[in-house]
């Protein structure tokens, strides 16, 4: 059989694995070095602490880099042997919750560019979850439909490659785009009408049979409402405005109680698993989230070479293509590439049992959504029309709040509940039952989507992250036992990494505080210069931001952008890690904190521009930027006490170095939040308030860090009375030896 794709290892592999041993003799030899220090001074202590949680997650971290590979697909070939008719029908899930926070017309053009996908169109179903319930939605979706008679025929005739006309539009000019473009703007006005409104009026409707659709809707809150299900599009009668067939269109708002749960987007995808197998019960399902656009219509063709080839495909689950953003400042200041999850890592499991899914522009093969790789076989779906009665009494009826309780649903079949990450837990127990995964990654970014660019927002998801790991790390399912037994050593490493992200608030903020702080007081907590443990320090911080640096590079990166990485890792610790730690550990006690939210996909003006000016917007007085400004607040003035300090102590240069270079090096990692503190005047400063209470805290920190000091004198104090005092018990020593009286002296010595 002509093969479809082809593999390699990466070639540095080995040097890799020698790396590997040689940093892991080298941290073994720092905790040996920080336990002796123990001896001296309990300030050593949280150090201690700190490097023990850095030594377990650069543990977790070198599954990835054990065999990294990398795939190519050959979608041509897979078209030469395969006939079009003979394709898997394909089911595309798209999610949204909140129409003022995810635009309607952005997950319109989601939707389009999906359904202008190079497939036939018989075989491909679109399915859209609107977990807010809302007519606006639903009437943006029937002029979606409206419009799709005359956008998909338009996309093939010109050969268009970017079919989400939300993007193409952007840049387009002049013929026959000019009329299509008119067509957009006019669907665009009706539904912002829509959406300004809050409803749909009889003004904006094309017939009566759709005024009485939205009359429905009347007085239903978004919690509390049935499930309303809609066939928009119906391939076997509906076809475009060249006679060619429409992909099948599905509206889907489940039915919510407020005395039921909903499982945020797993309950979601969940519904719309159930609903479509009622309906097209297509062997494969795409998810994508409301922003994430196709932008190759080829991808299901390179998704299929995996699925067609009978070698990989009885016990493969999903093929996870990278998650790239579009519309990112020159250096990506918020780091929302996120390019070590997205795309460094996932070629380093994919040498392992394949990536983790993570949410979004992900093929899933359907029988792995209905339990192992050994007992399971794909139920038939109706032959029935879409909308035929029985079809669509059997929809609701899997749509409803009554439909899971005593079945498998979220625990063994479908997407897992239980954590606010679903992917990461969907995608760890599939691994844990046996089934594989695929990274794809073509040359051409499959898919492109939005990423927060506000900093708050930013750092709002990543806390949510933390928190829904956390939710798996410290369950029954833990990834150190359970992963590790279930599916191996390396993939567990792979899958505890990522669940253990919230730790490193420890070292981060124990290193961005403790030595500045011992540093204001002149107290050494690290090796001189002139002390060889020194090197010993500086090889493990080179070598693990070097490796950094180049692996980031070679993921098509840049420096500057791998600045603005390691400066949001720092930030995030501080932060979202933190925070999400504290909300975990509450939730865990029972106290109330909060839940899921939506992140915004809408930007301002004024917003928009700093961004692209790469200022970063700290114009929202969040607890989140307190802790930035009394974290750079403490390390510019120790650096600023420290060079003074070592500047008038006879060698404090050689014995304060380090502490000087970790408060240089978060210094400049800290300058935007000093000119968002005393430098700017725009809508993106920190607000004066904030400013205000990051210097009282760090005043209080800096009163109660006095203790340091004192203890140090202390302590200081009594080895000084020791030595005084062994010191005199010797010269006595000497006095009765020389007198004779040795057996005091054996006395002594005992």
């Amino acid at each position: 059989m002509t093969a479809f794709h082809a593999l390699r290892v990466t070639r540095h592999v080995l040097l890799n694995r020698a790396h590997m041993l040689v940093y892991s003799l080298a941290i073994l030899a720092l905790l040996r070095h920080r336990l002796s220090c123990l001896l001296s001074s309990s300030l050593f202590l949280p150090l201690l602490l700190a490097e023990l949680v850095l030594a377990l997650m650069w543990v977790g971290s070198q599954a990835t880099r054990w065999r990294p590979v990398r795939r190519h697909e050959f979608p041509d070939r897979l078209l030469r042997e395969v006939d079009p008719a003979a394709l898997p029908a394909l089911d595309v899930f798209i999610c949204t919750a909140d129409p003022h926070r995810e635009p309607p017309i952005s997950v319109v053009s989601t939707a389009l560019s999906a359904m202008a996908f190079d497939y036939p169109p018989d075989r491909l179903s679109i399915y859209v979850s609107d977990d807010g319930g809302s007519a606006v939605t639903l009437f943006a979706f029937m002029e979606a439909s409206r419009f799709a008679r005359y956008w998909l025929p338009f996309c093939k005739e010109n050969g268009i490659v970017v079919r989400s006309p939300e993007v193409y539009f952007r840049s387009s000019n002049g013929g026959d785009s000019e009329k299509m473009k008119m067509m957009y703007q006019t669907m665009k006005e009706k539904v912002e009408t829509a959406l300004e409104r809050g409803y749909v009026g009889n003004d904006l409707v094309s017939s009566q049979e759709e005024a009485e659709v939205f009359k429905r809707w009347k007085g239903l809150p978004s919690h509390d409402h049935p499930s309303m299900i809609q066939v928009l599009l119906d391939t076997s009668k509906d076809t475009d405005i060249m006679g060619n067939a429409l992909p099948n269109v599905i509206y889907v708002s489940r039915e919510k109680r407020p005395t039921s749960p909903h499982h945020f987007k797993a309950g979601a995808l969940n519904v719309l698993t159930r609903v479509s197998s009622t309906m097209s019960n297509g062997p494969m399902i795409l998810t994508l989230d409301c922003d994430t656009y196709s932008n190759d219509p080829r991808s299901p063709l390179h998704a299929l070479c995996y699925f067609l080839d009978p070698a990989v495909s009885p016990d493969l689950a999903f093929v996870q293509f990278p998650q790239i953003f579009q519309g990112l400042n020159k250096n990506d200041i918020y780091a929302c590439e996120v390019k070590r999850l997205y795309t460094i890592n996932p070629r380093g499991k994919d040498g392992l049992g394949g990536p983790n899914y993570v949410g979004t522009a992900c093929y899933f093969s359907r029988r792995s959504l209905q339990g192992t790789p050994s007992s399971t076989s794909l139920a038939p779906g109706a032959n029935d029309p879409l909308s035929s009665e029985s079809v669509l009494r059997k929809a609701h009826e899997v749509a409803s709040c009554t439909y899971e309780p005593g079945t498998k649903w979220g625990s063994s079949i479908g997407f897992r509940y239980g954590s606010l990450s679903e992917d990461y837990h969907t995608g760890y127990h599939l691994h844990c039952e046996g089934w594989k995964s695929v990274f794809c990654y073509p040359s051409r970014p499959a898919f492109l989507g939005d990423a927060p660019k506000n900093l708050n927002d930013v750092l709002s998801q990543r806390k949510r992250w933390c928190v829904g790991l956390f939710e798996v790390a410290f369950s029954r399912c833990c990834p150190l036992t359970f992963g590790t037994m279930k599916a191996s050593l390396l993939v567990g490493l792979c899958y505890a990494h990522e669940a253990f992200w919230g730790s490193w608030c420890i070292p981060i903020t124990i290193y961005g505080l403790l030595p500045q702080l011992a540093l204001i007081y002149g107290i050494p907590l690290f090796p001189k210069v002139s002390d060889p443990w020194f090197y010993l320090y500086a090889y493990l911080f080179f070598t693990t931001y070097g490796q950094d640096l180049l692996e980031f590079l070679a993921a098509d990166g840049t420096m500057g952008r791998w600045w603005s990485d390691q400066r949001m890792w720092m930030i995030i610790g501080l932060t979202s890690y933190l925070f999400g730690t504290v909300q975990f550990v509450l939730k865990k006690f029972g106290i109330s904190a909060q839940g899921f939210n939506v992140t915004s996909k809408v930007m301002e003006d004024e917003q928009s521009k700093r961004y692209e000016k790469g200022a970063f917007d700290f114009g929202v007085g969040s607890p989140f930027f307190v802790v930035l400004g009394m974290v750079a607040t403490v390390n510019l003035s120790s650096l600023v006490v420290g060079i003074a300090r070592a500047a008038t102590m006879e060698g404090g240069f050689d014995e304060l170095f380090v502490q000087l270079f970790l408060s240089a090096f978060v210094t400049a990692n800290c300058w935007p939040i000093y000119e968002a503190m005393f430098l700017r005047s725009d809508g993106g400063k920190l607000p004066g308030n904030v400013t205000v209470i990051s210097l009282v805290s760090f005043t209080a920190t800096d009163i109660s860090s006095s203790t340091i000091e004192e203890n140090a004198a202390w302590f200081h104090n009594q080895v000084a009375i020791l030595d005084i005092g062994e010191q005199r018990i010797d010269e006595r020593m000497i006095v009765l030896e020389m007198a004779g009286l040795q057996d005091l002296s054996e006395r002594k010595a005992t």
